[in-house]
């Protein structure tokens, strides 16, 4: 079947999530379109949805999908200590049957504040990538110090390469996905355009455009997750266009 494709939930909007009845009500368009997988968010789950993590995995499962998890957290707090929320995390994932647990970066400036990962990243057997996001903190620079600390201490622990954040941060794409494309296990896949004075995320335009070059340079054997809006009268349809294209590009 060629590469996995992943189609993250937050795609369809919080509200139209919501409105649908949660992330669970967006599995059979996912699955109906022909994902591989699902990227769930835990920020769009309220109390009892998060308390229910293993009745998700079993819809998941039961429509052939794989899971992954992302946590709107990082991986290390303002003090440069592991998130003390990092336990809980690996937990909820593997409560889910995840393939992975998606955090972002934070406060990290050298190889020692890995000494409490290992551990816990033995116990839990749960695999961790970490994503380029929309701070400082997820800048080229910070990315390539985080890969090369990895390196050095054979942790397991491998990149999100999320696309368009390179462009909120003021780094360039290209760039970023020289640099690290050896350590990226994953890929979101984002186009981004000026929008007032920032940026906004909007679908890749076609199978020549720079967005789709970009993937070039980045691993051709890892999941792709499709991160940029979906919308439209046929959520299934839309969703099945991209999932095609970025299984075939």
């Amino acid at each position: 079947m060629g590469r996995k494709i992943i189609v993250v939930t937050a795609a369809y909007g919080a509200d139209q999530v919501r409105e649908a009845g949660g992330q669970r009500a967006m599995l059979p368009v996912i699955a109906g379109a022909g994902a591989d997988g699902v990227e769930i968010r835990r920020e769009l789950f309220n109390d009892a949805e998060l308390a229910a993590l293993p009745m998700l995995a079993q819809s998941v499962e039961l429509l052939g999908l794989l899971a992954c998890y992302s946590a709107p957290d990082s991986l290390f707090t303002p003090d440069g200590a592991l998130n003390p929320q990092l336990p809980r995390y690996l937990a909820e994932a593997s409560a889910l049957n995840a393939l992975w647990l998606k955090v972002s970066l934070g406060h990290f400036c050298d190889k020692q504040q890995l000494d409490a990962l290992r551990p816990l990243l033995e116990s839990s057997g749960m695999a961790l990538v970490v994503e380029n996001d929309q701070t400082d903190f997820g800048q080229l620079a910070p990315m390539q110090r985080f890969k090369a600390a990895c390196r050095v201490m054979a942790l397991p622990v491998t990149l999100t390469f999320d696309m368009g954040n390179w462009l909120w941060v003021g780094d360039s794409p290209e760039e970023a996905a020289q640099r690290l494309a050896p350590a990226v296990s994953y890929i979101h896949v984002k186009a981004a355009e000026p929008h007032r004075h920032h940026f906004r995320a909007v679908p890749p335009a076609g199978k020549n455009c720079r967005w789709m070059a970009l993937l070039d340079t980045l691993p051709g054997d890892v999941p792709r997750g499709i991160e940029f809006p979906l919308e439209g009268p046929d959520l299934m349809a839309v969703t099945r266009h991209y999932v095609n294209l970025l299984r075939e590009e």
